[in-house]
């Protein structure tokens, strides 16, 4: 068995790790929360499905019980089980999906055929700072980039944004049973 010795050996990598190693950490935390708006965005539509799905099949069409039932409770639960998933109840997962907190809205607006189904999401700025250093007048000059650059802008460096879902559901009507007008 050879031993080494390890003061003859030269130490260029370490300086390049050195060196490069913090680097690569802020630039994989900035992709890391960069992303993580494509994460709420993802996790938006799916419980977004789930409200509109489970408001569609639970509520009702009788007013005694879309007053009283349908608002107090099934709203309630149907809010309570979105923001568990968006990740609203974990400190870890609001702090990475920059969910500010009671930032959820859950909004059912009934029509004559159809049910809409609304969840706005509130975020808090991404807190990159290292990219809000300079103005957004000079970041957002060039033609192409338009609203869609001030837009981004807003969500990383300024207040956060609204983000919002929206799903049509239609009243689950029983079928009748269809009988001919001569036939009675």
């Amino acid at each position: 068995m050879k031993k080494y010795n390890f003061k003859t050996r030269s130490a260029q990598a370490m300086t390049e790790v050195v060196l490069l190693f913090p680097i690569f950490m802020i630039i994989m935390f900035m992709t890391a929360k960069i992303f993580s708006i494509l994460i709420l965005i993802q996790k938006m539509e799916i419980a977004s499905y789930y409200a509109a799905r489970r408001w569609q099949l639970e509520s009702h069409l009788h007013v005694q019980y879309a007053q009283g039932w349908d608002e107090n409770y099934l709203k309630k639960d149907i809010k309570d089980k979105v923001s568990e998933y968006l990740g609203f109840n974990h400190a870890g997962l609001r702090k990475f999906l920059n969910l500010k907190p009671n930032g959820l809205e859950l909004e059912v607006q009934r029509t004559q055929v159809w049910n809409i189904v609304t969840i706005r999401v509130h975020t808090a700025p991404a807190g990159l700072g290292l990219l809000c250093k300079y103005p957004k007048q000079a970041v957002c000059t060039r033609p192409p980039y338009g609203a869609a650059c001030d837009s981004g802008y807003d969500y990383v460096c300024a207040g956060g944004k609204v983000l919002e879902v929206v799903k049509y559901v239609p009243n689950r009507d029983r079928p009748i049973a269809f009988v001919l007008p001569g036939l009675q």
